[in-house]
Order: C-alpha cells, then structure tokens, then sequence
C-alpha cells in the first residue's frame, strides 16, 4: 500500500477547495472549511506554490488560486509537491548511482510497479476529482 502523509492529504484538500471554488481565497479560509490547521495549511501552500501548483499574492492574509486550470493538476503533481519524487528507492530513482541491485529481476519489478503507479496517478486530475464532490464553497 502507498502510504502518504497528512499534509499530502491536506494539500489534497486544499488544492480540492480551489479547483471546487475557483477564484482567489485565503489560506486561512481554506484551512477553515477544510478542517486543516491554519499554520499547517500556510507552510503547505508555500510547497504547492514552489511547485508552481498554486499562485500567491504577498501580504499577510495573501490570497491563492490555482496557476493552472484543474485538468492540468495530477494526483502526481500533489504528491511529489509534498513528499518528493515517487519512487520505493533510491536505487529505482536513480539505478545508475546503484551497483546493489544492478541488473536485479527486483529492481526491474520495482521499477514497472512504480511506473504503472506513476501512470495511474498522472491520469487523475483535480477536475475529474471536484466534479463528484458536493459544492464546497
């Protein structure tokens, strides 16, 4: 089983809320609706807005909205923004740094498995997601 974080659940969330609501909106206020503590919700949007997911305006209570339109925002994208490249290991991510498993049926397994997930999760967008959610604004 692929075993995600709470702030992948809660950029999830936040990004849902977005995509859901469009427009600019707060952080604060997503985090409100959305059961997501505020400080937590802040230091997430910093991620997504370094993975070029979300845009921010400066200030204090700065708004967000997404940079792009919701059937351009994958599954993938939100959680490689928090958790990093989608890989089981350092050595599927990177074999040609990896002498351990070179050549390995393992290695050639664990790399198709990671494909296939990398493909399915590709294949979800926000919009296929906020369209079977009721209205969340």
């Amino acid at each position: 089983m692929l075993s995600l974080n709470r702030q992948t659940d809660y950029a999830c969330r936040i990004l849902l809320h977005l995509a859901t609501c469009g427009g600019r909106t707060t952080a604060r206020e997503i985090a409100r609706q959305q059961f997501v503590p505020h400080a937590l919700a802040r230091r997430i949007v910093t991620q997504l807005a370094n993975a070029h997911l979300v845009i921010t305006a400066r200030g204090r209570e700065g708004e967000l909205e997404l940079a792009r339109p919701p059937s351009e925002i994958s599954m993938l994208d939100v959680i490689e923004a928090i958790e990093g490249p989608l890989a089981p290991d350092c050595c599927t991510l990177y074999p040609q740094a990896c002498d351990a498993i070179a050549g390995s049926a393992a290695r050639e397994a664990w790399t198709q498995a990671c494909a296939a997930v990398v493909a399915e999760l590709k294949g979800i967008t926000l919009d296929k997601l906020s369209g079977s959610l009721p209205n969340l604004c």
